[in-house]
Order: C-alpha cells, then sequence, then structure tokens
C-alpha cells in the first residue's frame, strides 16, 4: 500500500471511528461492545481476521452502578440518578461496562468486571480531587484542563484526614528522611556584647581625715602600676602633731600603751599610719610629718596630689586599682533572659586580642532592666593575672545556658513552625505519616525541647516535611470541601 493510500485508510478509519461511536450512543450499547463493533470492519485492512462482534444481548452488564451517562452520548455525568431537559432517564454504567481497550472476549470483560465490582465494593472510591491540588472534586472520572486525569480518594482514606500515605518511590524521590526523638539536655549559646571594667572591691582611695600640708609627693604618675607599701606622699598636720604629742607624753609618764588608750585612739581615728605610730612609741617623740603608703598593688589611676598643695580631710591624693581581677558587664536582651542563670558558664573574646578566650561564670544578673535598651545587665568575673585586659575594652560574650534535666528533644528541622502552632511529621510506618500538634520548650545546637505531644522513640521527618504537611492540609481542606453528590 502506497503512502497515499495509507492515508486514506486512515481518513477512513478515523470518520468511521466518530459515526460509529455516534451509532452506539444512540442505541445505548455498552462501551465494550461498542468497541468491538468500531474495530471489526478495520481489522481486515490491516491483515487481521475480522471477528463479529458480540450481540448486546448475549452479555449481561454485571457490578455495582458506577455513575449514569447522558443517553444520548453526550459528555454529562452524574454520580446519582438524574433526568434529562426533556425527561428522559440517565442510563446507569455497572463496573462491566466500563471503558477498556483491550482485545478480550465478552466474557472475559464480564469476568473482570465482576472483579472490579467486588474490588470497588472493598475499596469504593468516594470522588475525585484535581491533581493540582485545586479545591475541585467530581464525582465520576474527569481530566483537568491539561489532560491530568482526577485523582481517585478511596473509601479508606477517608477515615483520617490528617493522615497521609506515600509510596516508596515517591519517599526516594522527594528525599523523605526521618530521625528518632532521643532524650537529652538541651544547651544554648547566647552571644551578647559586652565591657571589661574594673572590680569595684577593688578600688582604693589614698587622702588624709584631716587638712594637711603636702611636704612631698612621689614621682608616681597616672598609669604606672605600684606595689603596696610604696611611699606616695609625705605632708604635716597640726591636728596629727598634737594628738602624738599626747601620746607621747602619756608614754614618757609611765603609763604604758594600755594607759595611754585614748591618745593611741585619737591618732588612729585621724588615719595615723602604725609605723608613724611605732615610731613614737620607740623615740617618745612626735615626728615632724608623716607619710602615706600604697595600700595595694594596683595601678594609678588617678593623681591629684601636687607639692606643696594644701589638701582637705578627705580629699582624694591617689586613686589606685587592682587589676589582677576584672569584671565584664554584659547586656543580654530581655527575651533571652530567661534562659540564663548565675553560674552559667562563660567564654570571652576581646577583638583587640585575637586567639585569647578568657574563662568565667555569671556572677551577678542584675535585678532591672534599662528603660530604653529593654537588657539586662550581667557581671562575669574574670581573672587577668597577666593584665592583658584593659578597663573599657570591648568584649564579645558566650554564654552557655541549658538545663542539666534530660527531655524529649528532636532535631530543629523537624518542627514547623507556622506561628500559630507547632507541628511535627510522625512516621507511622508502611508510608503513612501523621502531622502532629507539639509543645517545644527551649532551643538550641539545633536541637529543640518537646514539652508535649510526643514520646522518646517515635520517628519524625526531618527532610521533605513541609511537603508532607502540604499535602496532609491539603487532603483535609477536600475532605470538608466534598459536595454532597460525591459521598457514596
Amino acid at each position: 500500500m502506497n503512502r497515499l493510500g495509507s492515508f486514506l485508510a486512515l481518513s477512513v478509519m478515523a470518520a468511521g471511528a466518530g459515526a460509529g461511536g455516534y451509532w452506539a450512543g444512540q442505541r445505548d450499547l455498552s462501551a465494550p461492545i461498542a468497541v468491538q463493533w468500531i474495530k471489526a470492519p478495520f481489522e481486515g485492512v490491516f491483515g487481521k481476521p475480522a471477528k463479529a462482534p458480540a450481540r448486546a444481548t448475549g452479555t449481561v452488564a454485571s457490578g455495582r452502578v458506577v455513575y449514569y451517562r447522558h443517553p444520548d452520548g453526550d459528555p454529562v455525568y452524574s454520580a446519582i440518578p438524574k433526568k434529562t431537559e426533556d425527561g428522559r432517564d440517565f442510563v446507569g454504567v455497572r463496573a462491566s461496562e466500563d471503558v477498556s481497550f483491550d482485545d478480550r472476549s465478552a466474557g472475559e470483560m464480564t469476568e473482570a468486571g465482576t472483579g472490579a465490582a467486588e474490588s470497588a465494593d472493598r475499596a469504593a472510591i468516594l470522588y475525585y480531587r484535581n491533581p493540582m491540588g485545586l479545591p475541585d472534586t467530581s464525582p465520576v472520572p474527569k481530566k483537568d484542563s491539561m489532560g491530568m486525569d482526577y485523582i481517585p480518594v478511596f473509601e479508606g482514606e477517608a477515615d483520617d484526614s490528617s493522615t497521609v500515605k506515600v509510596s516508596t518511590g515517591r519517599l526516594q524521590r522527594t528525599g523523605v528522611k526521618t530521625v528518632l526523638a532521643t532524650k537529652g539536655a538541651i544547651t544554648r549559646h547566647v552571644r551578647v556584647p559586652g565591657t571589661v571594667t574594673l572590680d569595684e572591691r577593688r578600688v582604693s582611695v589614698v587622702s588624709t581625715r584631716t587638712e594637711a600640708f603636702l611636704e612631698e609627693v612621689a614621682d608616681v604618675t597616672t598609669g604606672e602600676a605600684i606595689e603596696k607599701g610604696r611611699p606616695l606622699v609625705r605632708f604635716y598636720s597640726r591636728e596629727i602633731a598634737q594628738a602624738g604629742a599626747l601620746y607621747a607624753a602619756d608614754l614618757k609618764g609611765g603609763s604604758g600603751r594600755d594607759a595611754a588608750g585614748g591618745s593611741l585612739q585619737r591618732l588612729e581615728n585621724l588615719g595615723v599610719p602604725a609605723e608613724a605610730i611605732a615610731a613614737i612609741e620607740k623615740t617618745k617623740k612626735v615626728p615632724i610629718s608623716v607619710t602615706l603608703m600604697a595600700p595595694r598593688n594596683g595601678v594609678v589611676l588617678e593623681r591629684m596630689a601636687v607639692d606643696g598643695m594644701m589638701a582637705e580631710a578627705g580629699q582624694t591624693l591617689f586613686r589606685i586599682a587592682d587589676i589582677s581581677v576584672v569584671w565584664v558587664m554584659a547586656d543580654v536582651s530581655e527575651y533571652e533572659l530567661s534562659s540564663v542563670r548565675a553560674g552559667d558558664r562563660v567564654a570571652v573574646r576581646i577583638r583587640s586580642l585575637p586567639g585569647e578566650v578568657f574563662e568565667g561564670k555569671v556572677g551577678l544578673i542584675y535585678p532591672e532592666i534599662q528603660g530604653q535598651t529593654r537588657t539586662a545587665r550581667l557581671r562575669i568575673e574574670l581573672p587577668n593575672p597577666d593584665g592583658l585586659l584593659l578597663a573599657n575594652m570591648y568584649a564579645e560574650v558566650e554564654i552557655v545556658t541549658g538545663g542539666t534535666a534530660p527531655a524529649v528533644t528532636v532535631p530543629d528541622s523537624a518542627v514547623i513552625d507556622t506561628g500559630d502552632r507547632q507541628v511535627v511529621i510522625v512516621d507511622k510506618g508502611e508510608g503513612s505519616f501523621e502531622p502532629r500538634d507539639v509543645k517545644i520548650g527551649m532551643r538550641g545546637d539545633d536541637m529543640v525541647e518537646i514539652m508535649e505531644g510526643l514520646a522518646e522513640g517515635e520517628k519524625v521527618v526531618v527532610s521533605a516535611n513541609f511537603l508532607i504537611d502540604a499535602e496532609s492540609n491539603l487532603k483535609a481542606a477536600l475532605s470538608a470541601l466534598t459536595p454532597a453528590e460525591a459521598q457514596p
């Protein structure tokens, strides 16, 4: 057969198939019988022996009525009995009459129809849903605008609107991964800025308790490190001289140290150093001037003393700070304050000292919130034996927080947080997944504490869980939107 002949033959076949379908619809023939009638004239054309189609009277439709079709063959269907506009009944289509293009005999089709009916009875199709997830259902088989078949929803699948069943192949394609919920302690690292400050308990002031004339000031400048006992200033005070003379007179009178207790107490109240008092007891003479010593090791923060000046009682001459131990003041935001406790371990890093890490603990949480910044202040005590930490240095503070009591934990990726609720996808086995609401607690180290809703040992989805959750939400929504006539 040449090319022109083949083209003509195909054209005739198409026209014949269309005419045969219209003819079968007008005579209420079942779909399998109609197919046999259409195929028979053309089998001889392609070298196959033509078979006489089975007679309509020889085939008995079996199985339950799946749906009802228009008596004229129009593409109008219904899940319940219905009439046309002119009053004619829709034709019921049974399970064995469903369309099939397999080359089977009428007996085989009847047997298959009976089996299909039994299968349908075991798992009845409730309705068909849109394959793209749109809120559109149909009581009969249907295609969308792109030619995709609607997906059947069986009776067993609608019992639990939240549970989703996923095939093994789809699990592999979507990359679903699960892990076990375990018990463990959650630790969280809170990173906040801080500033190095002096320990206020290690700051000393050098001053006189009475008016005095400074005769000589030591060669000590601001910022210089000094040791305890180093002479700082020599001065003369009239009140100290008078009290010293009285004490010396008491000692010369043979009263002894105990009897001269009143004059001795006055010298001590005036802040006379113990060395000066010992000199009076030894020589029975009053010294012309008194020398003040450095009260501690440290750094001179401030020098106010000048040779020849007159100092008022209580006037600061020197201010000295011991920097062997310093504080770091850190500001923690109000919403993170609940996870911080006194005694938590702290790591402090200084930008100007790269590679150096200073370990310490939270010593105190100040009992107030700063009104403008909404932060709370923490105090961290750090040893500083080498003097590397200087006042007002900027610090990066990392606080290790968390409880010691074990709790049910899952990876952070397992929790779907919608803002209103938190959900995990539980693997129930055999491709079945259940979204479950949970109550979460502390987060830290990519783990989340589960306070309610999940038990230790249950499997949760940590990868592609958003796809399963979306499928579950869609299934629940479709169950709510299913029309009344689509229900069996």
